[in-house]
Parts: C-alpha cells; sequence; structure tokens
C-alpha cells in the first residue's frame, strides 16, 4: 500500500550518533533512499542531540543508544511524544525483544541498507499521527540493557581439587574453545562451561566487547589494533602476545581508532 505524506509539510530530521563512519554512511544512505528528508543536523552525543531536538523540533529523530554524555534512553525520555524516534544499536537480541510492539523502529549497527528502506517505511506511514508513547519502551530498554543492574564481578573456574576466583579486571578475553569457553587472564586459560551468548548476558557491555562470534575482549585490556595485507583487522593486547580477530560485523568498534 503506497504511503501518503502531507505535501505541505517538509519531513524534518536529526541524526545522534556518536561514531563518525557510522554517522556518515546513515547521512549518506538516507540521502539515497528518502531524499525529500531534510536533515537538520548531526549529533555526536546526547547532549548535542538534546540541543538539536529543541532547537529543530524534527519530526523524526534517529537515535544512538549508547552516546556520550547524556545516554540516548535518556534523549529518548525527552523526545517522548515529540519526534518518531528510529532507535540505532548494537545490542541486537534487546532491541528485537524490546521493538517487536512495532511502536516505534531500529536499526541494527552495522547499518543495512535493506533494514533501513524497511524502517523509512514504517516511519513514513506514520510521520502524520502523533509521535508514539514511549515510556513502556523505554522501561523494557532499560531492563534488557541492564541500567542499573549489577554485572558479573569474577569467575569461578575449578582446578583439581579447587576452585579458583577470577575479577572480571583481570579477564584479557573469553574464546569459545569446543564445548566450552576459555577464560584467558596475563598469566594463563582457565575453562569454564558456560557459552559466549549466555556470557554477554552476564557481563558489562561496556567493558567486555563481543569482536566475533566467539570472541569476546575486555576493553581495558585493548592496547591497539592491526590490520593484515588484506585488510583484515586484529585487536592488540596489553598482557598478551597473541593477537584476536574481528570479524567484519563488528569492526564499527575501532573505525574512529
Amino acid at each position: 500500500m503506497p504511503v501518503h505524506l502531507d505535501r505541505g509539510h517538509r519531513v524534518t530530521a536529526v541524526i545522534a550518533e556518536d561514531e563518525a563512519n557510522l554517522r556518515d554512511e546513515l547521512r549518506e544512505a538516507l540521502g539515497g533512499l528518502w531524499p525529500e528528508l531534510v536533515l537538520c543536523g548531526a549529533a555526536t552525543d546526547g547532549d548535542e542531540a538534546l540541543r538539536l531536538l529543541d532547537e529543530h523540533e524534527p519530526d523524526v529523530l534517529f537515535l544512538d543508544i549508547e552516546m556520550p554524555g547524556m545516554s540516548g534512553l535518556e534523549v529518548a525520555q525527552r523526545a517522548n511524544g515529540r519526534a518518531h524516534v528510529v532507535f540505532v544499536t548494537a545490542y541486537d537480541k534487546y532491541a528485537v525483544d524490546a521493538f517487536d510492539r512495532g511502536a516505534v523502529d531500529f536499526l541494527l549497527k552495522p547499518f543495512d541498507e535493506n533494514r533501513l528502506a524497511e524502517a523509512i517505511r514504517r516511519v513514513k506511514s506514520r510521520i502524520n499521527s502523533t509521535p508514539a508513547n514511549l515510556d513502556e519502551l523505554l522501561k523494557a530498554l532499560y531492563r534488557g540493557l541492564g541500567v542499573g543492574r549489577d554485572y558479573l564481578r569474577w569467575i569461578t573456574v575449578s582446578e583439581g581439587r579447587e576452585l579458583r576466583f577470577i575479577t572480571v579486571d583481570e579477564i584479557c578475553y573469553f574464546r569459545a574453545d569446543n564445548k566450552c569457553t576459555l577464560v584467558v587472564t596475563a598469566e594463563r586459560e582457565s575453562a569454564i562451561f558456560q557459552s559466549i551468548k549466555d556470557l554477554m548476558d552476564m557481563i558489562d557491555p561496556a567493558a567486555f566487547w563481543q569482536i566475533h562470534r566467539g570472541t569476546i575482549v575486555n576493553a581495558r585490556h585493548i592496547v591497539g589494533i592491526v590490520r593484515d595485507a588484506r585488510g583484515r583487522m586484529s585487536v592488540r593486547l596489553k598482557q598478551r602476545a597473541e593477537t584476536l580477530p574481528v570479524s567484519a560485523p563488528y569492526e564499527y568498534r575501532f573505525r574512529r581508532l
């Protein structure tokens, strides 16, 4: 069914995304898929996003959930009922669960043009109506993203007849290994029987980054990145000699480095 917009009104939008490359990609993709959309500004943090929201009162807000300063969720609370919000997130599990309601839309990082086209279609279908109330959705996102929750503080590993406690600060990375997961510190490797997927639900996503389907790295232990002759990216660690491959879907985390 075709979507009919009010021809007397130029639809305006603000982008709020702290990753420079992703911000540029989204701006370029919107220009191609929705050329009549008027972009009023692009914010690099939550405080600037709120300023642009107040200054331009856009019809649509493309809003990154995780940003420096005021978080995207805090900005969304201020945008509630004022703009049609399209959330941008790397948290696919919580995004799918939370947005099943269909009141607003979301984009997963890295961006997919087909998914963006679908988000645009949905926004256009609602653009002449009052923006959705975000109260219930924001509650679900706060719960799902673990805002205010306690994350895992240590790992218990069995070594013979002893149990050893490893604090999360000691952990350099987790790596899937057959039916177990290796917990790697500066000095040793230990095996636990929890999956990478389960660990992602237990650890702080701001401190531990998934860089591969089978690898989670402690961001505090990263010292740099390297690329091979084919441009493939790997992470270098402060206290380990090996490098950790970064698969393409997770390279966006390092594009500013």
